[in-house]
């Protein structure tokens, strides 16, 4: 518990409240990060029922939005854009889909923080280069040895 007696024998609350769920906390060497927890309203937290019903619409949503994301993976679309939003609908009922979502973001911010080192870049436009000198003479050596063979004909 939270509470200390007193030689009274009363009970005394400590001075600092305990964050509400839903606010933003601090610790020390780390960026804001919201509580983990729901983040129904108050009203639909107070009744077990109409909370568990929120949950469901929730996950059915969220769920139909990750769905229309896979497909748009092999349909046009942006289909991780679309995953990523339907695991954010989910974030805001389910704590594995926060906690997801913080890891999400942390490798995110490491890979770009990666991609701004000078070396990196370097080595990646190098790389870049020299694949776009190799398929170019692929295609080069290919339209030498075949020619170019239209799907149509020109000529009539």
């Amino acid at each position: 518990m939270h509470a200390e007696s007193d030689e009274r024998g009363q009970v005394v609350v400590p001075a600092t409240p305990e964050p509400a769920v839903g606010d933003v906390t601090e610790g020390p060497g780390t960026s804001p990060e919201r509580e983990l927890g729901s983040r129904a309203p108050r009203f639909i937290r107070a009744s077990r029922t109409l909370h568990l019903s929120w949950q469901v619409g929730v996950f059915v949503v969220g769920l139909a939005v990750v769905g229309a994301g896979a497909a748009m993976l092999v349909l046009p679309g942006p289909g991780w854009l679309v995953i990523f939003g339907g695991m954010a609908i989910w974030a805001t009922e389910f704590v594995w889909a926060q906690l997801v979502l913080r890891w999400t973001r942390r490798k995110v911010t490491e890979a770009a923080q990666k991609a701004l080192d000078p070396k990196v870049r370097r080595r990646n436009v190098i790389l870049t280069t020299i694949g776009l000198v190799i398929i170019a003479v692929l295609v080069g050596v290919y339209v030498w040895r075949f020619g170019i063979v239209m799907p149509w004909k020109i000529d009539e």
